[in-house]
């Protein structure tokens, strides 16, 4: 399964799959974020939220996380 982005998208911000598939729009970088992070969690795969130069901000992983550290 691919991992999830929220980018931004013009003025609005969308959500989408790694190297295409479906992307959703949504008005605001809060929305996008609470809609990709149970995706990601339904998924379980790695969110990655990028800023709005679209510079990778925060990464969250919800799948098998290779490190296994506990903390």
């Amino acid at each position: 399964m691919p991992n999830i982005h929220v980018v931004p998208a013009g003025d609005s911000w969308a959500v989408e799959h790694a190297g295409g598939g479906s992307r959703k729009t949504y008005p605001s970088q809060e929305e996008a974020i609470s809609a990709a992070t149970e995706q990601a969690k339904r998924e379980r795969v790695e969110l990655l939220i990028h800023g709005r130069d679209g510079q990778i901000r925060e990464r969250n992983s919800y799948g098998n996380d290779p490190r296994d550290i506990p903390g």
